[in-house]
């Protein structure tokens, strides 16, 4: 950890840099620690609290009045499964089964995928602690492939091509009802739900969320989705379905439950980027697990 206090005088070298970045920069502590502090008042600018995307001018007064509560770190786990679909020096993907937590939480301090992959890979150092080597997430439920760096290099070039929309992920999924144009794309913004904090929703004030979508087949009440993420937030292709009024079959929390399908009917299939070293292109596609298969048999034929 640096050895810098507050308040800190913003130098030009920080200028235009978002004050979660700018505080784990001169602290050494992890942004999720820092956020934590924004997010209850902890973190001024110039006197006043302020948002953790807020940007700094040179020669404003940036100020912490405490520190952030030391997490405990997640521990290896054998007994975790960790079905590794491509590995080597600097990145693993896995094929998520559905209802594997990614990394410790609320309510999931171990058993997660993070817990298993300490214990087959030396992740020190490797983003941030409390969930090191995860780039991006997949929902609980959300069965399919996830990349993982096992260097803070990699982390870093998968975290800037994440960031600039260079990584491809293609879903496939099934919704209610019959949206009535062959593809789509849904622009719409993407915050905490004001009413439920637990759930996110379209609002005014969100983060920018692009998910494109286009019809792979239709069924009497249903449809099938192959769907890809421009964005990446939290719950993202849900909400956006929902939003259209074509929740994902199966979604309990953003539409209702389903005999036919057990769980939402998600699953990341394809994954496509450009290895953070090498450069050269890594294109990977994971079947539809068994459940999932069961359902689309639920469904009936096609129309």
């Amino acid at each position: 950890m640096s050895d810098v206090t507050s308040p800190v005088t913003v130098p030009e070298t920080l200028a235009g840099e978002r004050v979660d970045r700018a505080v784990a920069l001169l602290t050494g502590w992890s942004r999720s620690e820092v956020r934590a502090l924004v997010e209850r008042g902890a973190v001024t600018v110039d006197g006043r609290a302020v948002a953790r995307s807020a940007r700094l001018e040179a020669g404003a007064t940036l100020a912490w009045s405490d520190a952030p509560t030391p997490a405990a770190l997640p521990q290896a786990d054998q007994g975790v499964p960790v079905p590794v679909v491509y590995e080597d020096d600097d990145v693993v993907v896995v094929d998520k089964p559905a209802g594997l937590v990614v990394h410790p939480g609320a309510g999931h301090g171990d058993g997660t995928l993070v817990n298993g992959l300490l214990a087959r890979y030396d992740l020190a150092d490797v983003g941030e602690p409390e969930r090191p080597g995860i780039v991006h997430r997949l929902d609980r439920e959300t069965s399919g492939l996830l990349v993982v760096a096992r260097t803070p290099a990699a982390y870093d070039a998968l975290v800037a091509a994440l960031a600039a929309h260079d990584v491809e992920r293609r879903y496939d999924a099934v919704v209610l009802g019959a949206p009535e144009a062959a593809q789509g794309t849904v622009d719409a913004p993407i915050g905490r739900s004001v009413r439920n904090p637990t759930r996110m929703s379209v609002r005014a004030g969100g983060r920018e969320a692009r998910t494109h979508y286009e019809v792979v087949a239709r069924y009497d009440d249903t449809t099938r989705l192959s769907v890809e993420l421009e964005t990446g937030r939290t719950h993202q292709i849900r909400v956006h379905l929902a939003a259209i009024g074509h929740p994902v079959l199966g979604d309990t929390v953003y539409g209702r439950s389903d005999p036919r399908s057990p769980r939402p009917f998600l699953h990341a299939a394809e994954l496509a980027f450009a290895h953070p070293v090498t450069g050269e292109p890594v294109r990977l596609e994971s079947p539809l697990p068994p459940d999932l298969e069961a359902t689309v048999v639920a469904l009936g034929p096609e129309r």
